[in-house]
């Protein structure tokens, strides 16, 4: 049947889009697209889509180690007496950048594994129930032919044994055990659904533990990948060099998961969208040694004409029950006045014959397509729809996450070389400036010992004078340092014009002492105006 006649199942368009994807094996020669996967073709051309991880991996480790290069030969150019460039940000802007795109990345990867977990988790259940519902089938079916052949056929020999002296009663017992040959017979016809319940748990258990330790790995990816932002902008902050150490050994490990894990996301996705575009192809081939085409046909395209292959078994099977009950019937009605000894095996037969109508009719609404095909588009729609896209989301989130954090890599590495020429930048500053920190040595120009101060003022009985020993005498002919500069001197061993204690000060400071001055100034020429004769 085409697939085009599917009315209720439609294979979502990224699986065409990964399915259209090129299939080349180990000789890069084009393999066909339909899923097999006993064959050793298809696991080839799966395993060089896998390759696509390796070569992002190669790619960014050799852009990685190319840049460290860069940044070493500039570092070695530029000799001891070149000026250094004043620090950029690039470093810290480019690692912000990149945690904010880890981040997102590691947004989209949890939202992917959510999926895939759904996913599994709808494939899991349906196959569950359909496990329960062939289970039933096979539990019905034996419960009507072991009726049939055992409990029958004991209530058959003793009432041989009893109707013996009638012909004519011993012919009913033979025409009963005649319908009770065609119920067994034709309830053979149902197929063993013993090995298709152990394949479907085995394949629903594998799901669920491969799933379940899928979705931990990829939760400690991202939380890895979170922790590793945290550290490395806490490590650039404070410019922790052996936190920076472990965090390059964090990152390096996060970008050869993150490329492992693109590489096997996508041949996983591409692997389930060769099954999800032709799904029935694949469960025919791999039904028939226990069941027939038309039975897989009827389950897997479930329409409102189809035709149910088990219809005819299961009529002939009511037609048989209906006739003995009607045999018994007439027996106990006629040959229980003259044989009583025969009614409580003719009423033994018709409680079995009940319990086999009964078992028959739930036989009859379980074989109906309906429930299994509402499991097996379910299933498909874990698969093909939550499970595919959620791979697709984890592939992206690899991308992202890969090459965010080769990129945080490479900030880590400049901001590794800015802090190892953090403490060469001092000795490109002027070591007579008299405001540099370390220039704490006395100078040996005269003149810069010699400043005179601006505002010079003396001492009270609690000035310095009293308090700090002595300046040394100058030189004759020299006049003597001020006071706040001696006192620089001896503490700090050079003059210092921020250094100027405040404490002990005998008059205000110098401004305040210029703007007192003035006002003298003023006042005096005020009141010579005034005084002056006319």
């Amino acid at each position: 049947m085409a697939a085009g006649a599917r009315l209720d199942y439609v294979a979502p368009w990224w699986t065409d889009w990964l399915h259209n994807f090129p299939h080349l094996d180990f000789s890069f020669k084009p393999v066909d697209a339909t899923f097999r996967p006993e064959q050793g073709n298809y696991r080839q051309s799966l395993a060089v889509v896998a390759c696509v991880g390796a070569a992002g991996l190669a790619a960014s480790l050799l852009l990685l180690l190319l840049f460290w290069l860069c940044l070493r030969c500039r570092r070695g150019d530029a000799g001891p007496d070149a000026k250094r460039p004043r620090r950029s940000r690039c470093a810290a802007r480019s690692a912000v950048v990149a945690g904010l795109v880890v981040c997102c990345a590691v947004g989209v990867g949890f939202y992917g594994n959510s999926e895939i977990n759904d996913g599994t988790y709808r494939l899991t259940y349906s196959v569950v129930n359909a496990n329960r519902t062939l289970s039933s089938i096979g539990d019905l079916s034996a419960a009507c032919t072991g009726n049939a052949e055992r409990g029958l056929e004991r209530h058959l020999e003793r009432l041989d044994e009893i109707f013996a002296p009638r012909p004519d009663y011993l012919q009913a017992l033979r025409f009963m055990r005649l319908m009770a040959d065609n119920v067994v017979r034709e309830l053979a016809a149902v197929p063993d659904s013993g090995q298709a319940d152990v394949n479907l748990t085995g394949v629903a258990t594998r799901a669920a533990f491969l799933d379940y330790y899928r979705w931990l790995s990829y939760l400690l990816l991202l939380i890895l990948d979170l922790l590793i932002c945290l550290a490395a902008g806490l490590a650039m902050a404070k410019r922790a060099r052996r936190l920076l150490i472990m965090i390059v050994a964090s990152v390096v490990l996060s970008v050869i998961l993150s490329w492992a894990s693109l590489g096997a996301s996508l041949a996983a996705a591409v692997a389930t969208s060769d099954f999800c575009v032709s799904p029935d192809k694949f469960i025919v081939n791999q039904t028939a040694d226990f069941l027939s085409a038309d039975v897989a046909h009827y389950y897997l395209f479930c329409g409102p004409n189809a035709a149910n292959p088990f219809q005819q078994s299961l009529t002939t099977c009511q037609r048989s029950l209906t006739t003995m009950q009607i045999q018994v019937q007439g027996l106990l009605q006629f040959s229980v006045p003259v044989f009583p000894t025969a009614e409580r095996d003719l009423l033994g037969i018709q409680r079995l014959l009940n319990t086999s109508e009964f078992h028959l009719h739930r036989l009859t609404a379980l074989l109906d397509c309906r429930g299994l095909h509402k499991d097996y588009l379910d299933a498909l729609t874990g698969v093909c729809y939550d499970g595919v896209e959620g791979l697709l989301y984890l592939a992206l989130f690899s991308l992202l996450a890969a090459c965010a954090l080769s990129a945080m890599l490479g900030a880590i590495f400049r901001a590794w070389t800015q802090m190892g020429s953090r403490d060469k930048e001092y000795d490109d500053t002027d070591e007579e400036d008299p405001f540099n920190p370390g220039a704490r040595r006395p100078s040996s120009n005269p003149r810069r010992s010699n400043v005179h101060s601006f505002c010079s003022y003396t001492g009270s009985a609690g000035s310095q004078a009293g308090v700090y020993p002595p300046a040394p005498q100058a030189a004759v002919g020299v006049p003597p340092a001020p006071e706040y500069m001696n006192q620089s001197m001896l503490f700090g061993g050079s003059p210092r014009y921020e250094n100027v204690p405040l404490i002990g000060r005998a008059s205000p400071p110098p401004l305040r002492l210029l703007f007192a001055g003035h006002a003298r100034s003023a006042k005096r020429f005020s009141t010579r105006a005034i005084t002056r004769p006319l």
